[in-house]
């Protein structure tokens, strides 16, 4: 096997071009195997929050990201009713050294490839090769791969990072017999439509409460077409008493949600409208997995949703592992390409994305909405004041940032130890 630093990376998504950029930077060679034939712009909207952007704009990313994505002003929440609950300021707009971004998966996926492609070279990124198994010995680390016409790949370095998804094959291999992912009793439907802004233009609306239907609303392209309409994200959230295929690409159909929100008609935005105007609907389970004792085994890891995937509430999962990437990278940069960098990495992410894990359960961003739901049983309100107070809200926001890693002063005293 091989004894270079090398570092094979199984997956081209988020986590794994962001480690391929990150170890570049630190001058850590990498190649990355990814199991479809075309790398494709697939998926809807994400969010990243700005202890995400941070790191990718020390990979100097962020003009290319502002110039596909929508720079988010504000969170702001509402009820099934369309009544303001609450709003707090986003990215810059708060204070952070860094935007937030809401953006189509898809544009950031291609900015990341393009920059690895550019940085690390033409032959950097290896398509068509889907991960069958991983072994090791003392000196470096194998794997293996099937193309889609059946014939085998191997590839070896110094280490191995999975960031193959929620379907990891290497996660099975270490944990053959985990059980099925926690079903959190609620499905989601996602779709994108060319629309007019609404409210600043740069708002991320989240509205009702699952037990009725939830929608998250925001833009994630400006200016999409002469008329300065915006490429805008929604997802549907509400109770199924049955998962749904875990596929992020599943397709969904109207029937199954929809009249939990056909009457949604707000004064800053028809929301019935836009989900019956939409084309395509993706369908997907709000599941995760419990958190992992371990990711790393000898000179093999795990990063990103292979890692942790965790509920779809705190716009959160790139993030994760984008912040994942950054502090491996450091970790074989400061002690080389070795078992002793990856148990280092372990001990610290195992432990912060499992907390992110939980909080995703049980109290992320939009348990605003919760406490409001429960305490009016769903109806309109005369005065949010008489509801729940302002200072509650803002805690509920603010111990979700501290867990997740995004607390204005936490960040900001990150920036000045640099």
């Amino acid at each position: 096997m091989k004894k270079d630093s090398e570092v094979v990376i199984v997956g081209a998504g988020i986590g794994g071009l962001t480690l391929a950029l990150t170890l570049h930077k630190a001058g850590i060679a990498s190649r990355i195997f990814e199991a479809a034939p075309e790398i494709r712009p697939l998926g809807v909207g994400i969010n990243l929050l700005p202890h995400a952007t941070r790191e990718l704009a020390e990979l100097d990313l962020l003009p290319e990201l502002a110039a596909v994505g929508v720079t988010t002003q504000e969170s702001v929440f509402f009820n099934r009713h369309g009544q303001l609950i609450y709003r707090e300021p986003a990215g810059r707009f708060a204070g952070y050294d860094h935007p937030q971004f809401s953006i189509h998966r898809g544009d950031l996926q291609s900015v990341l490839l393009k920059a690895v492609l550019e940085r690390l070279g033409p032959d950097s990124v290896v398509t068509d090769r889907r991960c069958v198994s991983a072994t090791q010995d003392e000196t470096g680390a194998m794997a293996r791969f099937a193309d889609s016409a059946g014939n085998d790949h191997l590839a070896s370095g110094a280490a191995i990072v999975a960031c193959d998804g929620i379907h990891s094959a290497i996660r099975k291999q270490f944990y053959p017999n985990e059980g099925a992912p926690r079903y959190s009793g609620f499905n989601m439907w996602r779709g994108t439509i060319v629309a007019p802004p609404f409210l600043t233009g740069g708002s991320m609306v989240r509205a009702g409460w699952l037990t009725h239907g939830k929608m998250v609303i925001y833009p994630i392209r400006d200016n999409v077409d002469a008329a300065g309409n915006q490429l805008v994200n929604w997802v549907a959230e509400i109770e199924a008493p049955q998962p749904a295929r875990r596929d992020w690409n599943g397709k969904g159909r109207l029937a199954d949600f929809f009249p939990a929100f056909a009457d949604w008609h707000f004064d800053w935005l028809d929301v019935a409208a836009m989900i019956e105007a939409t084309e395509t609907i993706l369908e997907y389970p709000m599941v995760d997995q419990d958190p992992l004792p371990r990711w790393t085994f000898g000179r093999i890891t795990l990063l990103g949703d292979a890692a942790h995937p965790m509920v779809p509430r705190g716009s959160n999962g790139a993030g994760q592992a984008i912040l994942d990437a950054r502090f491996l990278a450091d970790r074989c940069a400061e002690l080389g390409v070795c078992e002793e960098a990856l148990l280092t990495y372990d001990r610290a992410r195992v432990k912060a994305t499992g907390d992110v894990v939980l909080m995703n359960r049980k109290a992320p961003p939009d348990r605003v909405l919760q406490v409001v739901y429960e305490r009016t049983q769903g109806q309109r309100f005369e005065r949010i004041e008489d509801v729940v107070s302002a200072e509650e809200l803002s805690q509920i926001a603010n111990q979700y940032k501290t867990v997740a890693g995004f607390h204005l002063d936490d960040l900001k005293a990150k920036q000045r130890v640099g």
